[in-house]
């Protein structure tokens, strides 16, 4: 598909810049690789961008922000560097009526943006322990970690296809490896890169530190029966017969304040300069009333939708999730 509006005003620039954001952003590809719905969603995502972004640059918090040329070269290369060849960054370019002096300018105009953002939630309240604290007392659900077991497991999979894999001979192979293991448990890495055709063989049968309910039925219920170091098996499944092995118990526990507080202290933090942005998107219309949709919805939802709750906010405490990747474009 190509866009189908003129690129000679700031507005449309800016509208085609956030349609190969979009675009780049959900899909992975650029505008012209976009199916008639895919279209539609880039396009409404666009449009609610630029809205938002137009709203906040006519402020006078806007008029007093500037930039860097050398923020707005490195954006630009962070685009470029998402495609495989110059020549396809251009093409993307030249389908979404754009030049590179034009995406500059678009990036220029979103990078303020994110400048007033970041100067309003910079004046949020900064929580304290006492919050941190306040917020742990209130949750006490969140700050608990179920039992875990650490695990492997190596299998063989059922395929009338091949002999070596119908039924009767699936279950006669895991039987003698499970025999095997259960004598030496030691080679469990070692056979199950030698012999699972499940695609963890590549390290070793390793599913990590599993919690109950992750896996079929009875594989969990194997699990969560077997002692530290024991190996069990056959047992079959849907999809063939599997052996499993128990590495180590991570017993059911409460993760404690002083654990829990860095992370938490960043968690409200985040939350807090979020409300300030939010509250004060309200103020210049931008929330609120009428909906302009995109970032407006994630400022107001992001803060309690990131708040996660049981042993996801216990995982989360103890390694915070690292920001995702850009996808590169497809083809």
């Amino acid at each position: 598909m190509t866009f189908a509006v003129l690129t000679d005003s700031p507005a449309s620039s800016g509208l085609a810049y956030h349609l190969l954001r979009a675009a780049l952003d959900r899909y992975g590809v650029g505008p012209r690789h976009l199916d008639a719905a895919q279209w539609a969603v880039a396009e409404r995502l666009a449009e609610r961008a630029l809205a938002l972004e137009s709203r906040v640059l006519a402020t006078p918090e806007a008029a007093r922000t500037t930039l860097g040329a050398a923020r707005v070269g490195g954006a630009l290369a962070e685009i470029a560097g998402r495609y495989e060849t110059r020549a396809e960054f251009l093409a993307d370019l030249a389908a979404s009526g754009l030049d590179e002096d034009a995406l500059a300018a678009a990036i220029g105009r979103e990078l303020r943006f994110d400048a007033v953002m970041e100067g309003i939630a910079a004046g949020a309240p900064v929580p304290d322990s006492d919050a941190a604290r306040a917020f742990y007392d209130a949750h006490p659900e969140r700050f608990h970690r179920p039992e875990r077991r650490q695990a492997r497991h190596l299998l063989i999979t059922v395929n009338p296809d091949f002999s070596e894999n119908d039924a009767a001979t699936a279950a006669g192979r895991a039987r003698d490896l499970a025999d095997r293991l259960k004598a030496d448990p030691s080679r469990f890495e070692e056979l199950a890169r030698t012999h699972s055709e499940c695609p963890s063989a590549l390290e070793g049968g390793r599913l990590g530190v599993v919690p109950r309910g992750r896996l079929y039925e009875s594989l969990d219920d194997c699990l969560f029966g077997l002692a530290a170091g024991e190996v069990a098996g056959p047992i079959e499944t849907e999809i063939g017969f599997h052996v499993l092995m128990c590495e180590s118990i991570l017993v059911a526990r409460v993760v404690p304040f002083v654990r829990a507080e860095p992370s938490l202290l960043d968690f409200l933090a985040a939350r807090s300069r979020r409300a300030a942005q939010t509250s004060w998107l309200r103020t210049i219309g931008a929330v609120g009333g009428p909906r302009l949709g995109g970032r407006e919805a994630v400022l107001e939802s992001k803060a309690a939708a990131d708040a996660p709750g049981g042993s996801d906010w216990t995982n989360w405490a103890d390694n915070p999730p690292a920001p995702p990747r850009a996808p590169r474009p497809r083809g």
